[in-house]
């Protein structure tokens, strides 16, 4: 190798016969290439919960989620098989996947209870179910739902944050950052857990991700007190506190003025002053004594088996009464994952959630608050037609066909829409994975899938995320070409 001292760099430009123009003009063909780079924020975005304009006009404007963890068995409760009947204690020769295959059989099982139609609509629903059957001609049950991956944890996140990957934020989150709150004394996505626990994935299913921590869920405890350390010790109490508090903000203002796009702080400090408006209004909001008993026992508050689920469900309606905007309702760990002794457990839970559930759509219809309130009812996924476990009767996992129902919200009521298989184990008609779901629900709320981005190094991150989730425009009040 030759060593030239006198051959500089801009010598051997001039020389090659490229120059720097060639240079120039390669640099600018691939960036054309790749796309216009990006501009850089010239003011440090911040976040909040102030109610926001939507790009287009929504149908919904609060959602409650009653998340039933475990798998609700579709074909003993939603969807009738008389196929399956026909074929009962055969064979099945299709192929399974199974999360439990040293209990699996391949006796194809029909369902113990007897199937019946309801409301003016005429849809079938099992006997398990008197109470949803009164409310049928309000709700959409969509019986061709799909996720395709086995596990409870994975298809949860599939439904709840977009992907089967943990970390994403929750659609709870998304909402909240997407549109706002309507209440700036209350947190814009509550969580109401049951007193058993948290469901699978624990607190996962309201994580905030890699959205500000702003949006995160806030947990209401199913037991008193619902919020902790939300009342100030009698000494701090009235004018003193308000003193402190006004002290503290200034504080917390100029600290945060000297870290211009710290999230986290943004977040902390809008979270204390959030808890200090909330000494009022979530107490308001969560007293039940205001009440009247008929809706109370509406909710079947009088009941043991469903009175501390027909008290959340009714905590629930309060707090879209009362302007927040997401709420979730979960069942405890793995109350629906029947792999054994389902002729007593199934009915079990529909004792605990079938009155509490109809009786929110009831509520909420009488109140004028459904049509702009989206009820969301079901779990990660449904059960297979064949028998796990034959000492003692359950059904193993099947996410590749389930069913769930919709009410309110924009949703067209007395429809059921999709279907699976013969004896119910793939969706095979109509089918809405779990990103068209996604992509339906932020159409209700006026948002665009593609649109609501939260900037990340690489590509925005969404909803969404690349998945090509369409519109199920069948389901809806107002059809594509209303919209």
């Amino acid at each position: 190798m030759h060593f030239f001292p006198d051959h500089t760099r801009r010598h051997f430009l001039a020389q090659s016969g490229f120059g720097l123009s060639s240079l120039a003009l390669t640099h600018l063909l691939t960036q054309e290439a790749k796309g216009a780079p990006a501009k850089p924020d010239l003011e440090k975005q911040s976040f909040d919960l102030v109610p926001k304009r939507t790009p287009h006009a929504p149908q919904a404007n609060a959602m409650i989620s009653l998340f039933m963890q475990g798998g609700p068995s579709h074909i003993d409760m939603f969807e009738p098989k008389p196929e399956l009947d026909r074929l009962n204690g055969q064979t099945f020769n299709g192929q399974l996947q199974l999360d439990n295959a040293a209990e699996a059989t391949s006796k194809l099982y029909a369902s113990p209870w007897k199937f019946k139609k309801h409301g003016e609509c005429g849809t079938e629903l099992s006997e398990l179910l008197p109470h949803l059957g009164k409310v049928v001609d309000d709700i959409c049950l969509i019986r061709s739902m799909h996720t395709g991956v086995n596990n409870h944890v994975q298809s949860i996140w599939a439904l709840t944050n977009g992907r089967i990957q943990q970390g994403r934020p929750s659609l709870g989150s998304w909402m909240a950052y997407g549109l706002g709150t309507e209440n700036q004394n209350m947190p814009a996505f509550v969580v109401l857990t049951d007193p058993s626990g948290l469901p699978v994935a624990g607190v996962e299913n309201w994580t905030n991700g890699w959205l500000p921590s702003l949006y995160q869920g806030t947990v209401i405890r199913p037991k008193e007190p619902r919020i902790l350390n939300l009342d100030p010790p009698p000494q701090f109490q009235g004018a003193v506190q308000d003193k402190f508090l006004n002290y503290v903000r200034e504080l917390n203002q100029d600290h945060l003025s000297q870290r211009p796009g710290e999230h986290d702080l943004a977040a902390r400090i809008s979270s204390y002053e959030l808890a200090a408006r909330m000494q009022t209004a979530a107490k308001e909001a969560l007293d039940l004594s205001q009440e009247t008993a008929e809706t109370k026992e509406l909710y079947g508050l009088n009941n043991p088996k469903s009175a501390e689920y027909g008290t959340r469900c009714l905590i629930a309606r309060r707090l879209v009464e009362r302007g927040v905007r997401f709420v979730q309702v979960h069942t405890g760990n793995q109350h629906w994952d029947h792999h054994g002794a389902i002729k007593t457990g199934l009915p079990q839970m529909c004792e605990v959630t079938d009155q509490p559930s109809a009786a929110l759509v009831m509520d909420l219809k009488r109140r004028g608050l459904l049509d702009t309130t989206l009820v969301h009812w079901g779990g990660e996924m449904g059960r297979l037609p064949v028998i796990q476990n034959e000492k003692n009767i359950g059904r193993d996992h099947n996410t590749f066909g389930f069913s769930m129902w919709l009410a309110g919200g924009g949703v067209k009521g007395g429809l059921a829409y999709g279907a699976t298989d013969e004896v119910g184990h793939h969706a095979v008609e109509n089918v809405v994975n779990h990103f068209d779901y996604h992509a339906t629900l932020l159409h209700l709320f006026g948002l665009d899938p593609e649109k609501l981005t939260f900037a990340r190094p690489g590509t925005p991150g969404t909803l969404l995320d690349g998945q090509p989730g369409k519109i199920v425009w069948d389901i809806l009040k107002r059809g594509q070409e209303q919209a």
